[in-house]
């Protein structure tokens, strides 16, 4: 196959998305004020749905997040309260797509956290989880919900391995072990069949989720992938990532058939990290850079060119990481096809910045707002894990979304206790991050294994005196008496 090298210049030709255009928020519908994290670690640090948005934030000791409702806009109180229970940097944070008050976090800690937030925000400082999960040996660095299925959850670690947790029982049900180093990022095809990762030993991979097979490989020495999306249902990839020169580039892939990229293109000389948005629904791929201020968007296509560069939005302002608002939260009526939060550091504020098609009609319009997934699960956990794959449910926009959820989240109640996948005892080789919980741990062990001692023992004692007892027992006369007696009746009544 030749790969196809395109220029970035536009070829117009007839598109209803061609003059689509970024519009930034007034000031009173920004976000004030928010110490947002530092972190050099490459994510986006926000998550958004129709009702709350999540900043991860700056906190001395441990990790910590802000939820705030999306309507509340204006300067934040430096006093507002967090989700505050992770003792490591949190890294990232993503909403249960099926439940808008479900948020799981991921840490440095280790661990994995589901957290309920009340319809009506924070009052106080959130510090007990929903549930904690502990399996991975190292920190955490990604997370990502099943794009189908209600309770599922995948969980990217430091220790190269993907976790595949069942929120239902909350015990991991899977571990892919395929990767040999830092697992970079994950992308679900639209059943959510398919996994694709891509990674820091250089590989695109194609996985079925289930099993942990390896479908498709690519180790493409001019393209090293940083971040990879699937097209929904083109039987597409995206990945991102920079050239042998240094450049940034994307390349589109056939994901039956990852030994060469469909097409290459070159985007730039930065060094930032470009992050790729796709939008199924529009057919529309939006890349923004990290440390960039602006956003550039193309159409895909299944015939030839297959990208088709389409308009840039730009800011002075450089970008941290990017929130994307679902679609049943959109503005339909204003014709907002898509939605980012921008996370600005140096200001502590978040921008949102809506995607907007230029239509003059104040009607509904169909042909830009597709039937869309909505917020019920094709699936149970269950039956995913079973084998059983299921396109997601649709809505449709045209009414605005105002149906209420009826799915509960409800936590299982279990006893703390390693989870054991394929055999492996996942908490068995925790390690320790730092000298002190080192030193924290030994006493801890030398506590233990003093009180066990003395416990031992303690009943080596009771056992001597229960014995002792019992040979009492055993040699009283009252019995030999008894005894005696009970062979004079037998006898006299012969």
């Amino acid at each position: 196959m030749t790969v196809t090298k395109m220029s970035w210049r536009p070829t117009y030709r007839s598109s209803k998305f061609r003059n689509v255009y970024g519009k930034v928020a007034n000031r009173e519908h920004c976000f004030e004020g928010i110490p947002i994290t530092k972190n050099v670690h490459d994510n986006h640090f926000c998550a958004v749905n129709a009702k709350f948005l999540a900043i991860v934030t700056e906190s001395a000791g441990g990790g910590s997040f802000v939820v705030i409702p999306v309507t509340q806009f204006g300067r934040i109180d430096p006093h507002y309260p967090k989700v505050c229970g992770h003792q490591g940097k949190v890294l990232d944070i993503k909403w249960n797509p099926f439940h808008d008050n479900i948020i799981a976090s991921c840490s440095e800690d280790s661990s994995v956290r589901i957290w309920e937030v009340p319809d009506s925000g924070l009052r106080r400082n959130l510090t007990e989880s929903v549930l904690e999960l502990y399996g991975h040996s190292r920190r955490v660095g990604l997370i990502e919900w099943h794009p189908t299925t209600s309770g599922i959850l995948f969980s990217a670690g430091y220790d190269y391995k993907i976790l595949i947790w069942n929120l239902e029982i909350g015990e991991p049900v899977k571990m892919i072990d395929c990767h040999t180093d830092v697992i970079l990022c994950m992308s679900f095809n639209t059943e959510g069949s398919l996994l694709a990762t891509s990674c820091k030993d250089k590989k695109l991979r194609v996985i079925e989720p289930r099993s942990g097979k390896v479908l498709q490989e690519a180790n493409f020495k001019n393209h090293k992938v940083n971040r990879v999306v699937f097209l929904g249902n083109m039987k597409r990839l995206l990945t991102t990532g920079v050239s042998r020169w240094n450049t940034r580039q994307i390349a589109l892939w056939d994901q039956e058939d990852l030994s060469m990229p469909i097409i290459e293109e070159e985007i730039d000389g930065l060094s930032g990290l470009l992050f790729p948005f796709y939008d199924a629904d529009t057919h529309m791929l939006y890349l923004a850079g990290k440390g960039d201020g602006n956003i550039r968007y193309y159409e895909i296509t299944l015939e030839k060119p297959y990208l088709q560069y389409l308009m840039e939005f730009r800011s002075p302002a450089p970008q941290k990481g990017l929130g994307v608002m679902p679609k049943h939260g959109l503005d339909v009526g204003a014709c907002e096809v898509f939605r980012f939060y921008k996370l600005v550091t140096l200001k502590g504020l978040i921008e949102p910045i809506s995607m907007i098609v230029p239509r003059r009609s104040e009607t509904y319009q169909e042909d830009i707002y597709p039937m869309t997934p909505g917020t019920e699960p094709a699936l149970s956990a269950d039956e995913w894990l079973s084998g059983i794959n299921r396109g997601p449910v649709l809505m449709s926009l045209k009414e605005g979304y105002n149906r209420p959820n009826k799915l509960v989240f409800k936590a299982p109640v279990k006893e703390k206790k390693g989870g054991v996948v394929n055999g492996i005892d996942l908490l068995e080789n925790v390690p320790p991050r730092t000298e002190n919980e080192l030193l924290r741990m030994f006493f801890r062990q030398q506590e233990e294994l003093r009180r066990l001692k003395d416990e031992l023992t303690q009943k080596d004692i009771k056992i001597r005196q229960l014995e002792l007892e019992l040979n009492n027992i055993r040699n009283s006369p009252n019995i030999n008496n008894n005894n005696n007696s009970s062979n004079s009746s037998n006898g006299s009544s012969i």
